[in-house]
């Protein structure tokens, strides 16, 4: 006599430990688009409410540009805080961290050519050729570009191997940012200052022989 399967209802699948690094990725991920547009949504109200100071084309610059810098090393400092810190989370907030930071510097950049300017082909030129911070701002963003683009899995596979020494260049292009922020404000550098020394410290980190001391630093602390 054949033995009948009872029909069973599908059991609930447990939560298990490979599924919460996933659920506190998707939490980090949500967290940095919001936290990355609201520097832009506070921007667009200031502008509606007309509380953008007495000179609205310079505040948008300055306020955008800082944005921009902001984001760019907080994307530097997401695979150093998975090496030293084991923070693995932080992986997946890199690409939209240097994409959001694309994005403030292309509205920077627009506000530069459009707003100020006036698409004024021979006043950009001459402001390119006499303002040294000028051309540096014009080429930390050069660089961002072709990074932007090539930013997507899709492009991961066709340039293979060729793929992380293009991204290198993002080191270049964020010590251009400084030096840009730097020769802009002339009198207190302080605060490109510490973006420098945040550059510094992240490029630092990269070296091999400091790569290897923190690597052995984590072993001993994880043994002990």
């Amino acid at each position: 006599m054949p033995v009948q399967r009872l029909a069973t209802a599908p059991q609930p699948v447990p939560l298990g430990r490979e599924t919460l690094p996933a659920r506190r990725g998707q939490w980090a991920r949500a967290l940095t688009h919001l936290a990355s547009l609201v520097p832009l949504a506070l921007l667009i109200w200031d502008g509606a409410q007309g509380q953008l100071t007495v000179n609205p084309i310079q505040e948008i610059t300055q306020r955008t540009g800082k944005t921009a810098l902001a984001l760019l090393v907080l994307s530097l400092a997401c695979t150093p805080a998975n090496r030293v810190l084991g923070l693995r989370v932080a992986l997946l907030l890199r690409r939209p961290l240097g994409l959001y930071a694309f994005l403030y510097a292309s509205l920077h950049l627009l506000t530069f050519f459009v707003l100020d300017y006036g698409l004024d082909v021979e006043l950009i030129w001459g402001a390119v050729a006499e303002k040294r911070y000028v051309l540096a701002g014009l080429g930390a963003f050069v660089l961002l570009v072709p990074l932007a683009l090539t930013s997507t899995r899709g492009w991961m596979r066709r340039l293979g191997r060729r793929w992380k020494p293009l991204h290198r260049l993002v080191y270049l292009a964020a010590s251009l940012a400084v030096l840009h922020y730097v020769w802009l404000v002339k009198a207190d550098i302080r605060e490109p200052l510490l973006y420098g020394a945040a550059v510094a410290v992240l490029l630092g980190l990269r070296l091999p022989p400091v790569r290897r001391a923190l690597a052995s630093l984590r072993l001993a602390l994880s043994a002990s």
